[in-house]
């Protein structure tokens, strides 16, 4: 199996139970509806989910457990986009190809509408029909963690203050390991978690889930310097004009793709270990190969 065959068994349903689950949560205000649906639905690989998934396939777990959890990632990975091309943040036009929550429906919808994907995560989460109670308890604690103030919008307040000051790159990884990793390492534990996975696979794959976050924001830096508007659906060279700190304008483009294929190579050295140790069901080792290709994402 390989990521596209595991791409296309899943993420046709999940979208359907997505949208379903949107539906569920404002089923009687249609305009905000609406502007959740045009931002949650609006196309991206839905690497997060997908994660989700292949963690728990590979621990030998049941991936439709997997949905809520996954769902209510995509809801606050979704809710956090919108509030950051506001223009108070980052004031971005075009997002995905289309244009911004804020330019279809107003600055007003669009934080409400990020709002109530925020809020209705862990209504989706409490009520979720196929975990047990301990596990819900636990899954809701890991992700207000990875989103609030220790995590992803910690981050991203380093990340608005880094913008009066040059960090050093230790400081800038310290940044996006909360403000990009942090749900990509819940997304990894949302996994384990749901598989009941032995500590020792959840160790490594937490160690991967740290490289492929981190690999994940070097790949979004470099995409804004050395890839045009139709590659990356959005706006380029904005970086450099809001002043942020990147890793291509502390280290250079050339040592930015360096440090790019160094983190690779240590996400990959972690599966490979995996795989050496027989950490997982006998059955499932071919599994192995979906997680190993979610690094493509972040290859350039």
């Amino acid at each position: 199996m390989n990521l596209n065959e595991f791409q296309t068994e899943w993420m046709g349903k999940f979208d359907d139970y997505l949208y379903s689950e949107l539906g569920n949560c404002v089923p009687m205000q249609e305009s905000l509806h609406e502007a959740m649906a045009y931002s949650l639905m609006g196309g991206g690989k839905r690497i997060r989910p997908l994660l989700v998934f292949a963690t728990l396939a590979l621990a030998g777990g049941d991936v439709k457990k997997g949905f809520a959890p996954a769902a209510a990632l995509e809801f606050i990975h979704t809710y956090s986009l919108i509030h950051d091309d506001l223009p108070a943040i980052d004031n971005d036009d075009y997002r995905r190809g289309r244009l911004t929550s804020h330019k279809v429906y107003g600055e007003a919808t669009a934080i409400l509408a990020g709002d109530a994907l925020l809020t209705a995560a862990f209504e989706m989460l409490a009520e979720s029909q196929n975990l047990s109670d301990s596990q819900k308890i636990r899954l809701i604690a890991l992700l207000a963690k990875a989103a609030g103030p220790n995590g992803m919008i910690a981050g991203q307040m380093d990340d608005i203050e880094g913008e009066e000051k040059k960090l050093t790159i230790e400081e800038l990884m310290q940044v996006h390991e909360k403000k990009t990793g942090a749900l990509i390492e819940f997304a990894v534990s949302a996994g384990c978690l749901v598989a009941d996975a032995d500590p020792h696979f959840s160790g490594k794959m937490q160690a991967f889930a740290k490289y492929l976050g981190l690999g994940y924001q070097i790949h979004n830096d470099l995409k804004d310097v050395v890839l045009d508007e139709n590659e990356t659906g959005k706006k380029i060279h904005h970086d450099a004009e809001m002043n942020k700190n990147t890793y291509p304008s502390i280290l250079g483009t050339k040592e930015a793709m360096l440090a790019l294929n160094d983190v690779i190579r240590n996400a990959e050295g972690c599966l490979d270990e995996l795989a050496a140790e027989g950490a997982f069901p006998a059955d499932e080792r071919d599994k192995i190969i979906v997680l190993h290709q979610f690094l493509d994402y972040i290859r350039i």
